[in-house]
């Protein structure tokens, strides 16, 4: 069975995104970016939903082709278009850079590639990650929470019908005060 992580960056009050989705807020140091990058790499397939998949998909593809690109992002750029990724949208989008798109039932399709074979499954998206998180799927939470307060937007914790008991497995301090905590769900 594959792991599935869901990791993101968090405001302080528990948003991924702030009102307009404004993601100001949390550009990350170059010690968390590269935090970032190396978990992309690690990762053997993502789970995008279709918001976050046009933002990502949007930059990242030929983000290490404009003038002034980083070593960092040039990296992350190569890690982002060799990892295979799959998008969820109820409607037809174009995906390309090692995607491929899954229109229907997303439950069902995050249920197969758990049980399969492969590296770690990463999702993101809060509004995807609440169909894994409300049906008991998310084997870690990886958060990191920046410290600010956003007042509204997009939370990265959905309601859910049952408690779930997490195990604390790092936690980890980066500049400017953003801090990473890894829980492992307990089963």
């Amino acid at each position: 069975m594959r792991k599935l992580t869901f990791g993101m960056n968090l405001s302080l009050d528990g948003y991924i995104t702030a009102p307009g989705d404004d993601l100001d807020w949390g550009a990350p140091s170059d010690e968390l970016f590269q935090w970032w990058s190396d978990r992309v790499g690690a990762t053997g397939t993502a789970l995008y939903g279709r918001r976050l998949w046009e933002a990502m998909s949007s930059h990242w593809p030929t983000a290490d082709q404009r003038p002034g690109a980083t070593p960092a992002e040039v990296e992350y750029a190569r890690r982002w278009r060799n990892m295979p990724k799959v998008v969820f949208s109820s409607t037809t989008i174009p995906v390309d850079w090692n995607t491929r798109l899954v229109t229907g039932d997303a439950l069902a399709e995050i249920t197969r590639l758990r049980a399969g074979e492969g590296g770690s499954l990463d999702i993101s998206g809060a509004t995807l990650a609440a169909v894994a998180m409300r049906a008991g799927l998310i084997d870690e939470y990886a958060i990191v929470t920046h410290p600010v307060l956003v007042g509204g937007g997009i939370p990265f914790f959905t309601a859910l019908d049952n408690r779930v008991s997490l195990t604390l497995v790092e936690s980890r301090a980066f500049p400017g005060g953003v801090m990473l905590t890894r829980y492992e769900t307990r089963r």
